[in-house]
């Protein structure tokens, strides 16, 4: 069945006025949507998944995105890719933190963006009309070029929806008395999961007093203020509270049609080369028996700390499947830094590797427990797979994600540091003690609910409806001259 069939109106007889009301309808539909990446690994992944999932009701996707950490076009033959103008340098480092990053791109990609689109405009097919702007919420700058262009712009939110909620009714950090509010909030029972949860946040950002933080928060709040939809990558009954709260303080209408990955077919979108032999050692594994570790694409720990990860591994007992990027040890080969005695007693029931296909593993059977950074894209994929978590929290919105997973849908446990006699405690209660196995068992439910919202009938198989008519609404702009589409670079 066509994916949009449901979405046309049927056939009846039609007077004049009814048959170019369908004629418009029909123009619509054949509409493209350009996406706007902000390039990391960790944004870039959830954007592509939606992608896939809007050509999958019939319309045209073009991908535009920084030069910076660019997406692999192969993967994707059925979209457009054109890479813009950015200004950065070639190093990520020269800009000492990563607010610098998304500054100098929200400036420096603008006017590109602009000239981009306006180029598009003036190729277009009159049947594959530009329709919207769809643009990662960091990339906030893209709804002043969709304003200046008078094209509806699409805010999407990569994160939870508590983050969205909290960048908005945070006053700045540096403003008397903010800190000591969020700190009175009285949290009894754990009952009050908002306060909790801006608690959390709150903390979090007291370490990034930067102005390139307060400008972000700032500019990403009035940009979806200002936005035509925004789209959250979760699902209705993991944040209720928090989507209520969204829904009420922005005015426009917010669709879940989380997780992202589950609509669509998987395909790497990774920065880095996945290394599928785990695979092949994970099939060779006894079920739920390996502890699958995986810090991020980001996140970074010191030489002690990997030491004593490897020796907390090395003591549990339990089969390991450990990802040991490049970099997770700042400018050193972390293999290198372990000792050949960590090698030696571990022998088979370790896999090291630099980087592997996180979903394929996570879906596993020899998979039981996933010891995680805590990012949004990690905590969703372990909750569809029924897998609970050992959670160790760098930064931003991870300690959120934390809270989520240990107080509020009670499906993983809390490392509060890098101790081998810590590591190897959590690691046995996650994996084979009572603990964890009512863990597991609540894991499972939230997966078996998951799979019902996504289910003909469900929240986001509705809400994902509702999407599509929503972007057909969109009137076609009427700006652009017509003509033959053309494929060029920005």
């Amino acid at each position: 069945m066509n994916p949009i069939s449901h979405l046309s109106p049927r056939p009846h007889f039609c007077s004049r006025t009814n048959r170019n009301k369908m004629e418009r309808q029909e123009q619509q539909k054949a509409s493209r949507l350009v996406f706007v990446l902000y390039p990391s690994q960790g944004h870039i992944n959830p954007m592509l998944q939606l992608a896939t999932i809007l050509h999958s009701k019939g319309f045209s996707i073009t991908i535009i995105h920084p030069k910076f950490n660019s997406p692999n076009s192969s993967n994707y033959p059925e979209f457009t890719f054109i890479p813009i103008s950015d200004n950065l340098p070639e190093s990520q480092d020269s800009f000492g933190d990563i607010f610098g990053i998304v500054s100098a791109l929200n400036k420096n990609c603008e006017g590109p963006l602009t000239e981009c689109i306006q180029q598009m405009l003036k190729a277009e097919d009159p049947q594959d009309r530009l329709s919207c702007i769809v643009y990662d919420s960091v990339m906030h700058f893209s709804q002043s070029v969709a304003d200046h262009l008078k094209l509806p712009g699409i805010s999407v939110r990569t994160g939870p929806a508590a983050t969205m909620f909290a960048f908005a009714v945070c006053p700045r950090l540096d403003e008397q008395g903010y800190i000591s509010f969020l700190e009175s909030m009285s949290l009894d029972g754990k009952s009050d999961l908002l306060s909790l949860l801006l608690k959390e946040l709150a903390f979090s950002m007291k370490k990034f007093t930067a102005h390139g933080f307060l400008e972000l928060r700032a500019a990403v709040t009035d940009s979806v203020q200002r936005c035509s939809a925004l789209i959250l990558n979760t699902v209705d009954f993991i944040e209720q509270e928090a989507l209520t709260k969204v829904q009420e303080l922005f005015s426009a209408s917010a669709f879940t049609i989380g997780p992202f990955h589950k609509l669509t077919p998987t395909i790497s979108s990774s920065l880095l080369k996945e290394d599928s032999h785990c695979i092949s050692w994970l099939n060779k594994q006894a079920p739920k028996s390996v502890i699958y570790v995986s810090f991020g694409s980001v996140a970074s720990i010191d030489e002690k700390e990997l030491l004593e990860t490897a020796w907390g591994l090395a003591n549990c007992g339990q089969p390991f499947l450990w990802v040991v990027r490049p970099g997770l040890v700042r400018g050193s080969n972390c293999l290198e830094l372990l000792p050949i005695n960590f090698q030696d007693s571990v022998g088979e029931r370790g896999c090291i590797v630099e980087w592997a296909p996180q979903k394929e593993v996570l879906a596993n059977d020899a998979v039981g427990g996933f010891w995680s950074h805590c990012g949004w894209n990690s905590t969703l994929e372990s909750i569809c797979e029924g897998i609970p978590m050992l959670c160790r929290p760098f930064f931003g919105d991870q300690n959120v994600n934390r809270r989520y997973v240990c107080d509020v849908w009670n499906v993983g446990l809390e490392l509060e540091e890098f101790e081998r006699g810590k590591i190897e405690k959590a690691i046995k209660t996650l994996m084979v003690d009572t603990e964890g196995e009512e863990m597991r068992k609540k894991a499972t439910h939230l997966k078996e609910k998951v799979e019902l919202s996504l289910k003909e009938g469900g929240s986001c198989y509705n809400s994902l409806n509702d999407l599509a008519e929503k972007i057909l609404s969109f009137r076609p702009n009427e700006d652009g001259a017509s003509g033959p589409t053309s494929v060029f670079s920005c």
